[in-house]
């Protein structure tokens, strides 16, 4: 039988319904609970038996751009992200090995859309800082600010981009955009205004970011970007950590130029327990949990497990990367 390695986290307890999907089609789903994730190392597979049988994997954060992966794995016909960004995976390398790359747009948008707006709440507030005070037995007074009349700049304007413009529209913002390829048509209906990536982050009192890492971007957001925001304004990162100088970000918000910052992606994951970032006052950190709601699970593992099973099928997957 035909088998599915699975990596990505709370499959057997809020994916039960794609679990099933597989197993109706006659595809066996290997997935241990009990490891840590991201799961299934290079090492681990090689210590694997019946490595011939696996013919997909559905990931989390575990590597693909590894080629002894894909040599191991010699019947492997699809990777599938369990979510969006598949920096994860070498699409190029993929391709050689007739492995085709999947993933899930859109499907867990709502989710890191409403952690977005979260997060700008809460630091605009103080809410985590003022919370940490009250348990060590304080009554801090600290003036927050409301989200009334501020301008929120959103880099990239994407699906999540544009569910968080669509939030706002209630909080009586002015909200700036950018993004490379922009749709103008989204742009007038949500009352936004495209302009360039200067512009948004020079009047923007909060800046989101909601684009892809690439190779183009890395560490876009550092210490001359970081001089170039308003005196106290605040940076939103649940996109990608590789975006964000952690280190430059830290100094700016030591300095009081960034009044706080709330964060849920990160170049190096788990985050270590010496980065400055985490001395910092006013900010927000979470651990790249954007996605994890129960409706986005549910939504992310029916759409991964059909197209792997169309692809195994001989069909064509509706999201396919490259």
């Amino acid at each position: 039988m035909q088998k599915v390695l699975v990596s990505a986290s709370h499959f057997d307890t809020l994916c039960q319904d794609a679990w099933k999907l597989f197993e109706e089609h006659h595809l066996e789903v290997i997935y241990d609970p009990g490891k840590e994730f991201p799961a299934y190392s290079t090492e681990e597979i090689r210590a694997m038996g019946d490595r011939e049988e696996f013919a997909a994997a559905l990931i989390g954060m575990d590597d693909y751009r590894d080629e002894e992966k894909y040599r191991l794995l010699p019947n492997l016909k699809a990777v599938a992200k369990f979510g969006v960004g598949v920096d994860n995976v070498d699409i190029a390398m993929a391709k050689r090995h007739g492995v085709r790359v999947l993933n899930a747009p859109g499907q867990n948008s709502n989710a890191v859309a409403e952690l977005t707006v979260g997060f700008i709440i809460d630091v605009l507030r103080h809410i985590v800082p003022l919370h940490e005070k009250m348990t060590e037995g304080k009554w801090p007074r600290v003036m927050g600010s409301e989200m009334k009349g501020k301008t929120v700049g959103l880099v990239g304007f994407g699906a999540i981009a544009r569910l968080v413009a669509e939030k706002l529209r209630g909080f009586d913002v002015q909200i700036l955009a950018f993004d490379l390829y922009p749709d103008r048509k989204e742009a007038e209906r949500l009352g936004v205004e495209m302009t360039t990536l200067d512009h948004v982050v020079k009047e923007s009192d909060v800046i989101s970011l909601h684009v892809p890492a690439t190779k183009d971007n890395v560490h876009q957001f550092n210490s001359d970007m970081f001089a170039k925001m308003k005196d106290g304004a605040y940076l939103i990162n649940a996109a990608r950590g590789a975006l964000v100088d952690l280190d430059d970000l830290a100094e700016a918000i030591q300095s009081g130029k960034i009044a706080g910052a709330a964060l849920d992606a990160f170049e190096t994951e788990p985050l270590p327990l010496d980065s400055p970032i985490l001395a910092c006052s006013n900010i927000v950190l979470t651990p790249h949990t954007g996605a994890e709601t129960v409706e986005s699970y549910y939504n992310v593992s029916m759409t991964t497990a059909k197209d792997i099973i169309a692809v195994l099928e001989g069909r064509k997957p509706v999201h396919a990367v490259g």
